[in-house]
């Protein structure tokens, strides 16, 4: 008796292998837009994860930002209870406009996901991401000037997100709709050269691309990610106990002082949402690292992820590693921070002085 068709085995298998660590019996959801990505993720999740004794349903998600947006998220969901998948709930969100169309979308469609998720009680939620959005994603964040953390690209496990397709091209996980006998919605503005950037570079960038530089132009872009993600990774955990050794010394009175410097006078009153560093400990660390610990820093005295730049990053160094008596510099979100007698303090905008 013939296999399945060999696309088909590698996406139950990637699946397979996405849950091998939750314990049996666990609820997991695949997300699942209708599109030949997430489509494919479920049928390859219907097969897999009930072998796993795993109990496996879907959400959809309807962004409610083209004409026929309800139908689309009621077929996808029609198709994926075809598949067998259970719970299946459509999930209606209202999308912003802050930093974007783009942004704000995926920032409603997360929240909508990770709260369904909370409330059905589910381990893990699958996602369609295929290695051509791993490889987009690398080069989106070529264009912008990115560090390491956004060249790595999609991570496959974040928090109760699992991306089990990023080793399978965009024309495999077609086939596997095809062999299920599936339909998958295409998309218009996916392929739409004046649409949002992302489908720019996939009908625009990435085939001239493949013209000048060959074949396998996203696979190499994949690899890079991968392994950008892995010295990241290690660079992340460096920086993660740098900020905390950098707490402890300013708790302890800060590091020894040079002759003739002023310490912290700790007599003082200590605002409690303040987030002080001993500078020292800062300074003496290789900038990859230090820089890294100091953008930990802005997040932690409440700045967003998305609106910490490099620029803020480096005025807060040029307050460890460049002190010249300067200013405050300026954070995100109202944030700021200064140094004062060896300590770098940042603040939020309800404590600043």
């Amino acid at each position: 008796m013939a296999g399945p068709h060999p696309d088909v085995a590698s996406a139950r298998l990637a699946v397979r292998e996405a849950v091998a660590d939750l314990p049996g019996d666990s609820l997991v959801l695949v997300a699942c837009s209708g599109g030949p990505d997430s489509l494919a993720l479920a049928a390859a999740a219907a097969f897999a994860l009930p072998r796993a004794g795993l109990r496996a349903g879907a959400l959809v998600v309807d962004h409610q930002l083209q004409e026929g947006s309800a139908e689309v998220a009621r077929r996808a969901a029609t198709q994926c209870s075809g598949l067998g998948l259970s719970p299946v709930e459509v999930l209606t969100v209202r999308v912003g406009l802050a930093g974007g169309m783009e942004a704000a979308a995926r920032e409603a469609r997360y929240a909508a996901i990770e709260q369904a998720a909370a409330r059905l009680g589910a381990s893990a939620v699958l996602l369609g991401h295929s290695l051509d959005d791993q490889a987009e994603t690398v080069l989106l964040g070529l264009a912008r000037g990115s560090g390491a953390r956004s060249l790595a690209g999609m991570p496959a496990r974040r928090g109760i997100l699992r991306r089990p397709l990023l080793g399978m091209r965009r024309t495999q996980l077609l086939e596997v709709c095809a062999a299920a006998g599936l339909e998958p919605w295409h998309d218009p503005s996916n392929t739409d050269a004046e649409g949002p950037r992302r489908s720019a570079l996939r009908s625009l960038v990435l085939p001239v691309l493949a013209e000048v530089l060959g074949p396998g132009v996203p696979e190499a872009l994949a690899r890079s990610a991968e392994q950008l993600r892995e010295d990241a990774e290690v660079l992340e955990e460096l920086a993660a106990r740098l900020l905390e050794r950098a707490r402890l010394a300013a708790q302890e009175g800060g590091s020894p002082a040079p002759p003739g410097a002023e310490r912290w006078p700790w007599s003082a009153s200590v605002r409690p949402s303040e987030l002080r560093l001993d500078a020292a400990t800062l300074a003496a660390e290789p900038p990859a690292i230090r820089r890294r610990a100091l953008r930990l820093a802005i997040l932690e005295s409440g700045a967003g992820a998305g609106s910490v730049s490099r620029e803020h990053v480096l005025a807060l160094d040029a307050l460890v590693a460049a002190w010249r008596g300067q200013g405050a510099a300026a954070l995100p979100d109202g944030a700021r921070a200064r140094r004062e007698h060896g300590m770098l303090i940042l603040s939020g905008p309800e404590v600043g002085p």
